[in-house]
């Protein structure tokens, strides 16, 4: 890319910065519809590089105490800068050899449905924003470290990352069945619910998941969410305030959640063969129509979601 980066027909100087909501570089790539992009390094500032070491700084120990054991293993792997913002084409070059996945640069929301089609071949989007310096406690959307320090290091585990390609596997069970369905407005709230319960389903396993230790007493972290949040991760684990229930599709598909504060309750799995499972699980249940009516709540379906489903290609 040169000493210049590119979004459209506009040039950006080195150095200008890709920081969240604060980005030129994304909203001209918005302007003109790109999804996928490309990972304009040389546009990040020093401020940039700055929040993601104190981030790495922070995380670092409450990683080693509450982390499961593949994430530890996985972030030694991915062989992370702790000092700058990684270069998605550097993370590609460990990640896809030992899974297949690699990161893909997006300029921001992906409709539910292409984001877990993503998944199924083996694509995780990825923002490539940094919070700012001053909100480095509140995320009030995805950035560059939640998806790469907190998402991917979990992606270079073989059984995690089959559990994410047969959790995208489940959205085209989900439009095909919602497409074979000939009366509209039945369709319409067929396909609502089900995006309702696998978002929460993905909420309380991939982004806000337990599970237990190799001992079988203790627990671990392995949802980004909390993998990602210096104070989350500790707070999980240890407060009382938390309630933890063992992982059950009834209970998971039918919890609505908030997102603009510390999870009150999350669910625990036994150990990755047991997510595989519960997605196995989620897709019969689909198929035999017993997500068609989960409870009411959050997360809001939007028009954006509702429509990739019910147009998705899935022949």
């Amino acid at each position: 890319m040169g000493d210049m980066a590119m979004a459209g027909t506009k040039t950006f100087p080195p150095g200008i910065g890709m920081t969240t909501t604060m980005a030129p570089f994304i909203e001209e790539a918005r302007s003109h519809g790109e999804v996928y992009i490309e990972q304009p390094y040389d546009l990040y500032s020093e401020e940039n590089h700055e929040a993601w070491r104190r981030l790495y700084a922070r995380l670092l120990p409450k990683w080693e105490k509450y982390a499961n054991e593949h994430f530890l293993k996985g972030i030694g792997n991915l062989c992370l800068d702790p000092e700058r913002v990684p270069r998605l084409a550097d993370v590609n070059q460990f990640l896809n050899p030992l899974t297949g996945f690699r990161a893909k640069a997006v300029s921001g929301y992906v409709p539910a449905y292409q984001f877990f089609d993503c998944l199924r071949q083996r694509d995780f989007p990825t923002t490539i924003t940094v919070r700012h310096l001053d909100k480095l406690d509140y995320l009030p959307e995805p950035d560059i470290f939640h998806d790469i320090a907190g998402h991917v290091p979990m992606h270079t585990d073989k059984a995690f990352a089959d559990t994410l390609v047969r959790f995208g596997e489940c959205a085209r069970t989900a439009a095909e069945v919602a497409q074979a369905i000939p009366d509209e407005d039945e369709r319409v709230h067929r396909v609502t619910s089900v995006i309702k319960a696998m978002a929460r389903f993905f909420w309380f396993t991939i982004e806000f998941g337990l599970m237990r230790d190799s001992g079988g007493k203790g627990l671990k972290v392995y949802g980004s969410g909390l993998l990602s949040s210096e104070g989350e991760i500790e707070h999980c684990v240890e407060s009382p305030l938390v309630q933890r229930y063992p992982a059950q599709m009834e209970w998971i598909v039918n919890q609505y959640f908030e997102i603009d504060h510390y999870q009150p309750l999350l669910f625990v799995v036994d150990s990755f063969d047991h997510l595989f499972s519960l997605v196995d699980e989620l897709e019969v249940w689909m198929k035999d129509g017993r997500l068609a009516n989960v409870a009411p709540g959050e997360p809001h379906v939007n028009e954006e979601d509702l429509k990739s489903f019910l147009h998705a290609t899935v022949g």
